[in-house]
């Protein structure tokens, strides 16, 4: 069984979590709240300028050159593909970043990625990124199944379920499969996978709750 396999595995209960998740029901649906969507795009803005931050210290910290490289260029292209995502909705929904801030989930999520970037090993580093890739890609493939009766919310079922979002996933899973792992790697890897995934099913519900801090963090802000 390949690393990879092993990872996924630990956290079926969460993935599976996730598809039943009310937010991903609702966008199948085509019953979604734009109001939460709209938070969501937000925050998944936000949460990228600070995962890409980790991104680049994990290729840092790769022993392995070709790793490094494939590493960043491969990322660059999944980190794209979601760019462009934003930015047509940002547009679409005439949406002002400045009037928004990071929700408590957001901020909790994105600074265990940071922690973990700089104080942890290149294994440990690439399985708490990895969910954020996967399990997005997982859930495309599998509402691209079904669809969605809106075509806002069809857009980014066939951003995460199409083949370019695809390509930059599938050559993170083959770093991690080429890993040489000792049973005590395996295991911090599966601890640190596991939490970022229930991040990732955290991120969505704060989403749906339009989850905030009960006092703005910044003054003039806190949409």
């Amino acid at each position: 069984m390949e690393n990879s396999e092993k990872l996924w595995n630990s956290i079926l209960d969460i993935y599976s979590s996730i598809l039943k998740h009310p937010f991903i029901t609702e966008l199948v649906e085509g019953t979604l709240s734009r109001d939460k969507f709209k938070y969501y795009i937000v925050q998944d803005y936000l949460y990228l300028r600070e995962f890409s931050k980790a991104l680049a210290i994990l290729s840092a910290k790769a022993e392995n050159e070709d790793h490094a490289l494939l590493f960043a260029s491969h990322i660059q292209d999944a980190i794209n593909v979601e760019k462009m995502l934003h930015k047509f909705y940002i547009k679409e929904f005439n949406l002002n970043l400045e009037n928004y801030e990071m929700s408590p989930t957001n901020l909790a999520y994105t600074s265990y990625l940071i922690a973990v970037a700089y104080s942890r090993p290149f294994s440990e580093v690439i399985s708490a990124v990895l969910p954020c890739y996967w399990i997005y890609m997982e859930v495309g493939k599998e509402l691209l199944k079904k669809g969605s009766k809106d075509r806002y919310y069809q857009k980014w079922i066939e951003t995460y379920g199409g083949e370019e979002y695809e390509k930059g996933v599938r050559a993170v899973i083959n770093i991690v499969n080429s890993l040489k792992l000792s049973e005590d790697d395996l295991e911090k890897m599966k601890m640190h996978f596991r939490t970022a995934s229930v991040y990732e099913y955290l991120f969505w519900d704060s989403a749906y709750r339009l989850e905030r801090f009960p006092f703005p963090i910044e003054k003039n802000k806190g949409v």
